[in-house]
């Protein structure tokens, strides 16, 4: 699997198995022992997917960015709304 692919599979994998947590603790009268193993891996689950989701944030920021300063290139259309000829 390549790099891209498999950040993507961990992150799908990683929301459900914390979705699967959440609706354990929602259906199951909760064993104390069991609900706290639980309770850290859904940190640990929740850690990871903000990670991912601050990279990809990131990224788009970056492409935004990107396509803002390409934007600032092009010719500015006159202030009376006549066409041009360049």
């Amino acid at each position: 699997m390549a790099p891209k692919e498999s950040k993507k599979a961990n992150f799908a994998e990683a929301f459900k198995e914390l979705e699967d947590i959440v609706r354990w603790f929602e259906s199951t009268e909760v064993d104390l022992e069991e609900g706290l193993k639980k309770f850290e891996r859904g940190l640990e689950l929740a850690k990871k997917c903000r990670e991912r989701l601050a990279d990809v944030e990131s990224k788009v920021t970056r492409i935004k960015e990107k396509f803002t300063d390409s934007e600032t290139l092009a010719v500015p259309e006159e202030e009376d709304d006549q066409p041009r000829l360049l």
